[in-house]
């Protein structure tokens, strides 16, 4: 059993959509990088009386992509990426949380464009606070490498000068702000 970060107590946290954010990095034209971010709509940690009786759930709008551009985030909602009509909930459940001297890491299935893979999260608790309408409040953030081929993303196009427009790998980043239920 390995003991609570001091500050965070047992009990169940929603995730406040309005103050967490889930935000990816991508190459492109092996050049540059690309960033979007994906609102996350809802979620749960419910923190037991230690880490490992711990658990997440999470879900995410694939249509709420943002990158900045109107016709790439069209894109990336169609058929060659993410089905978002069809598949618009992007999801992640726990099924384990493990310590590793002062490294915390939530294991879970993820499931994008309906394919679920096992990721590892690690995470680092970023502490408690009191807001000022008396919520309690505990944060979290997370960074993790995926391949979208692991996820059936696998439109591409070839460039002229050899490689791909877009990258495999996905850097993804999770800023988490979740309130304590009474």
């Amino acid at each position: 059993m390995t003991a609570l970060p001091a500050g965070l107590t047992t009990g169940t946290y929603a995730i406040d959509p309005s103050h967490s954010t889930a935000s990816f990095t991508v190459r492109h034209a092996g050049i540059a990088k690309v960033r979007g971010s994906i609102a996350i709509t809802a979620g749960t940690i419910t923190v037991g009386d230690d880490l490992e009786s711990s658990s997440v759930t999470a879900e995410l709008d694939a249509a709420s992509v943002n990158t900045g551009d109107a016709g790439r985030d069209a894109h990336l909602k169609s058929a060659d990426f993410w089905h978002a009509e069809e598949r618009p909930t992007w999801s992640f459940t726990s099924t384990a949380i493990k310590v590793d001297d002062d490294d915390h890491i939530v294991i879970g299935d993820l499931t994008i464009n309906g394919v679920t893979q096992q990721v590892e999260l690690p995470t680092e608790f970023a502490g408690t606070a009191k807001d000022p309408f008396g919520n309690d409040r505990a944060g979290f953030e997370s960074e993790l490498e995926i391949k979208r081929a692991d996820f059936g993303l696998t439109w591409n196009a070839a460039l002229e000068t050899g490689g791909f427009l877009v990258g495999d790998k996905v850097k993804i980043a999770l800023d988490i702000s979740a309130i304590k239920q009474a």
